[in-house]
């Protein structure tokens, strides 16, 4: 036995889990109508599985939301459902495609449906009077994360202002807003993909096997590996062709690539990112690419 374990302190994973857990039941002893935001992703499986853990054995005390572009990965989509289920959950779902039914939003040149999120969040949020959101959101993501406040007030279009953020000392959280407002939670901020994928492997989380390296038909685009389908892709001169590839992260088909690898197990990923010095966004995600401030226009937007 370590020195550590028979002196019973705990692991930096215990430190991030309990941080997690009291920051779910000081939201939900805090605010009136709290959300999850849940795609089936593996930072929102892990923020669900946070929730249980702070509540058990009560049930969840607050419903999950789903902003669907309906350019999901389909393996994503089932296993969010298998979860919802498995739980007896309320799921709400906010759909891109019925606002471009609509004529209220329009298509993108580039296909990609990432940025047409957010009308929809915001709407949906303003409907159901959600006054707390909880969001996968880490500061080792990209650099628009890295400067978010755990409680991240949002004014009553949704819209960020860096001048309005709180300090939090010594995890003290400050949720008070105005009516119309609400606070955006980021219960994983201090976590990196590391610990997510530890966190994961020590408690046995089950996810979607596109996380896992597996033969798929994939193009080059902006140097990344993308996944065929009708947002728009492959055109021509871009190759489909076989390769053996696993997500880091999980968004629109067409923003998020997949990466060359082997790592079929849970040990394989973690030694795969351990070695890695790419953040999973920075190598993955072409919506943060548009421009370099481009999460966080999102964020003033309302959406991140």
């Amino acid at each position: 036995m370590s020195t550590s374990a028979s002196s019973g302190a705990l692991s930096h994973l215990d430190v991030l889990e309990s941080e997690a857990v009291h920051i779910f039941r000081e939201v939900a002893g805090e605010f009136e109508r709290p959300v999850l935001l849940f795609s089936g992703g593996k930072d929102s499986i892990l923020m669900l599985h946070l929730a249980l853990k702070a509540f058990a054995p009560a049930p969840v005390p607050f419903p999950l939301l789903h902003v669907d572009t309906g350019h999901n990965f389909p393996e994503v989509l089932a296993h969010r459902d298998r979860v919802v289920d498995a739980h007896g959950l309320t799921l709400h779902v906010a759909s891109v495609q019925e606002y471009i039914d609509r004529g209220v939003l329009r298509e993108r040149p580039d296909g990609t449906r990432n940025p047409l999120q957010t009308l929809p969040l915001t709407e949906r949020i303003r409907a159901e009077r959600f006054d707390a959101v909880f969001g996968g959101g880490r500061r080792d993501e990209e650099k628009a994360r890295a400067k978010e406040r755990v409680f991240s007030l949002r004014d009553e279009f949704s819209q960020w202002d860096p001048r309005r953020q709180r300090p939090e000392l010594w995890q003290l959280y400050n949720g008070r807003h105005a009516p119309g407002e609400h606070v955006r939670v980021f219960p994983l901020s201090n976590w990196t993909e590391l610990d997510v994928w530890q966190y994961i492997a020590r408690e046995r989380i089950a996810l979607p096997s596109i996380y896992f390296a597996h033969r798929r038909e994939v193009f080059s685009r902006h140097g990344m590996w993308l996944t065929a389908g009708e947002w728009g892709g492959p055109k021509d001169g871009e190759t489909p062709q076989k390769r053996q590839v696993r997500y880091r992260t999980v968004g629109d088909m067409s923003c998020t690539g997949a990466v060359d690898s082997d790592a079929e197990t849970l040990e394989q990923v973690i030694a795969e990112i351990a070695a890695s010095r790419l953040t999973e966004r920075g190598a993955t995600r072409a919506d943060d690419k548009m421009s370099e401030a481009a999460m966080e226009d999102r964020k003033r937007e309302g959406y991140f």
